[in-house]
């Protein structure tokens, strides 16, 4: 059995306060006063723009998300990595690795789920 106390890292509680662009995933840099901004560069704002505007004249619902050949085969290539990483965590849990061992894989778990959690 894994000890959670072990994998606990701090990290989560960073990750939470580090925001992207919505459009390229680029990090922002973090908020003083104000709404906190949702694009990295007015260039990422009006791609945006125009992604919407091109998705309402295509009758598409407003909540649909279009992504390209190549953006869905990127998205596949990184799910398969994070199961991957998955399943090598599983594997030396069963196999009775040290708590080193596992906070080390866990990190490399986290590394490719935060890749993952940027779309673009």
């Amino acid at each position: 059995m894994i000890d959670v106390d072990t994998l606990h890292d701090p990290v989560p509680t960073t990750r939470a306060k580090t925001r992207h662009c919505v459009w390229c995933g680029r990090r922002l840099a973090a908020a003083g006063q104000g709404r906190p901004r949702t694009y990295c560069a007015q260039s990422c704002r009006q791609r945006a723009y125009e992604r919407r505007s091109a998705v309402q004249r295509g009758g598409l619902p407003d909540d649909a998300v279009v992504l390209s050949a190549t953006e869905l085969a990127d998205l596949r290539d990184r799910l398969f990595q994070l199961r991957c990483a998955a399943e090598d965590v599983v594997t030396a849990a069963g196999d009775g690795a040290d708590p080193d061992e596992m906070h080390r894989m866990a990190t490399v778990v986290l590394g490719v789920a935060d890749d993952l959690d940027r779309l673009r």
